[in-house]
């Protein structure tokens, strides 16, 4: 097993200048590319929250804990593998979620919450992106790039509860409007151990906050990754 002092030595050097994701005061949780990362062996044991907030991402079980591969937490879901932190990300009203990721299956879970039921962003075909929270959800379906590629994605809903999509930049015509408070306390999986992940996850940063301004940053800051 490598120490944490080593495996906390992973950090990406890659600062991209001007913006970071830690400039904006509506940053809940910032799961990291290549920085916060604890090995078990070649495995994953734990992702640390890069922002202020402690929302680390843990795997005790061993057989469950996604590899790393270069840079990328690469998620079996055969294994059932997935990361949780202790406490609930709640996201009540607006927010945007930056995701950089390579999914090798479709209907899989990206973000979840593994112990209250119906609380999840989930890829369930390379054309369509479900959003369930408090027993409603809405599908988005794509009309610009596959959700099955190597993408980044942001998603946000505004003050009006409209959630919209961004696949590498490009918004989705089609959008949904859907309220309610977004309980999020997994990668990969959610209530209970259902539609486990498959494929890499790179990057997530997680906001309570949506603007014009917040998504092109995040747009820009997950491109050059």
């Amino acid at each position: 097993m490598l120490a944490l002092k080593q495996a906390l030595s992973l950090v990406s050097t890659n600062t991209l200048g001007g913006w970071q994701p830690s400039d904006e005061t509506g940053l809940e949780a910032w799961y990291k590319f290549q920085t916060g990362i604890t090995l078990n062996g070649s495995d994953v044991s734990a992702w640390a929250d890069s922002s202020s907030n402690s929302f680390d991402m843990v795997q005790a079980t061993a057989s469950e804990q996604p590899a790393y591969n270069s840079g990328a937490i690469d998620f079996d879901a055969s294994a059932t593998q997935s990361l949780q932190t202790a406490s609930d990300i709640l996201l009540s009203g607006a927010f945007t979620l930056g995701l950089r990721l390579y999914p090798a299956l479709n209907n899989v879970i990206v973000l979840g919450d593994n112990t209250q039921t119906n609380e999840f962003f989930k890829i369930t075909s390379s054309t369509k992106l479900r959003f369930k929270t408090d027993g409603s959800q809405v599908d988005i379906t794509v009309n610009d790039g596959d959700l099955s590629a190597d993408n980044y994605l942001v998603i946000t809903r505004n003050a009006s509860n409209l959630v919209t999509l961004y696949i590498n930049g490009v918004a989705q015509t089609n959008t949904q409007t859907l309220a309610g408070t977004a309980n999020i306390d997994a990668i990969g999986v959610r209530a209970t151990d259902a539609n486990a992940y498959d494929g890499t996850i790179s990057e997530i940063q997680i906001y309570d906050t949506e603007s014009t301004a917040l998504t092109a940053n995040v747009n820009t800051y997950l491109s050059n990754l």
